[in-house]
């Protein structure tokens, strides 16, 4: 095993609860690995959102760069997503 670093949180209640059930339930062994589990999924997120606004999002910032007629105005953006919102709606009521 790697070095280990000891470090001491605070956690709000609710989520040391959430600790204690995942280790309570066997699905952890301790609450380091609840946590280190935790961190690899934050790690994971953190480098999913960095490659998607270093490709996806740079490369479409470069193309609407290149060609600002692709710009739609947020005014417009705006009124698809209220439109959208209140169609979800009616089907609610």
């Amino acid at each position: 095993m790697p070095a280990t670093e000891k470090r001491t949180v605070s956690l709000p209640v609710q989520q040391s609860q959430y600790i204690d059930k995942l280790v309570d339930s066997g699905a952890y062994a301790s609450v380091s690995e609840v946590v280190r589990a935790g961190l690899r999924a934050l790690e994971e997120r953190d480098t999913i959102v960095e490659h998607w606004l270093r490709n996806d999002v740079l490369q479409s910032y470069k193309e609407l760069q290149a060609d600002p007629s692709r710009a739609i105005p947020a005014e417009k953006v705006f009124a698809g997503i209220r439109d959208q919102l209140a169609q979800r709606r009616k089907k609610i009521a």
